[in-house]
């Protein structure tokens, strides 16, 4: 159903029922809850990684089979498909390949990168059945790709192939199909041998900070970065010894 593995610095997260196209139904839901609960408690996990078994979809959404599971909470005025609505404190990456749609599409906008192979197709189909975008959706694409282009795909609900995501800056890297979840485990790697203080202080600047104006944006960051003085001071020095001068250990 859901597998939770970690792999070095990650936890990699796969949703799997590929024979119905990795749609979350309750159990499903409720297991990537878990999954999301357990990469938050374990410090060693430094990046989560999203994916879905096979390569057909990587979610399709909640499945349609399955909705009499999907019943409202107590807490919630409608069930989310897993832990959609909660914010993470440390980077996420999803890994897609093939179909995702729907709450799936809404998924991967949830995490902070996404890496897609050739087959990748994104939109929200559910607007052909009146059904609501209620996984952040609405709120998180336009963060992305600003409103114009997410409105076009809000209103039209129209599926998109991985070139056009990528020209929208929607798609963080494509790569070779049945390589996503291998370079999406690398850069996790890579993000995770940073000094950890300053690249998640800086990480909340930018979510935190999307929303305000320019000035209480610039207070965040300045705030957040004072905190991270000594980390600082000590990168400046090995900086001036001569660590990660010219390409060497430039990015991800």
């Amino acid at each position: 159903m859901v597998s939770y593995e970690r792999t070095g610095a990650a936890a990699l997260v796969t949703i799997d029922r590929p024979e119905r196209r990795n749609a979350i139904d309750g159990p499903t839901a409720e297991a990537l809850r878990d999954a999301f609960r357990s990469f938050v408690a374990d410090d060693g996990a430094r990046v989560l990684v999203v994916t879905g078994a096979g390569e057909e979809a990587f979610r399709a959404g909640a499945d349609a089979k399955a909705l009499d599971t999907m019943g409202p909470r107590p807490d919630l005025p409608r069930r989310p498909l897993g832990f959609t609505r909660l914010s993470s404190p440390k980077p996420t990456i999803s890994a897609v390949s093939g179909w995702c749609l729907a709450g799936g599409f809404e998924l991967a906008l949830w995490c902070d990168l996404r890496v897609a192979t050739p087959s990748a197709r994104f939109g929200f189909t559910e607007r052909r059945f009146g059904v609501p975008l209620i996984d952040g959706g609405t709120q998180r694409l336009p963060r992305i790709v600003g409103s114009g282009r997410a409105l076009d795909l809000v209103i039209s609900g129209r599926v998109i192939d991985v070139e056009e995501a990528d020209r929208f800056g929607l798609v963080t890297e494509i790569v070779a199909a049945g390589a996503h979840v291998e370079r999406a485990l690398a850069m996790a790697e890579a993000i995770a041998a940073f000094p950890q203080d300053t690249m998640l202080s800086d990480r909340r600047a930018v979510l935190e900070g999307a929303g305000l104006p320019l000035a209480q944006g610039l207070q965040l960051e300045a705030q957040l970065g004072r905190g991270r003085h000594a980390t600082a001071l000590e990168g400046a020095a090995r900086f001036a010894g001569g660590e990660g001068r010219g390409a060497q250990g430039s990015g991800i």
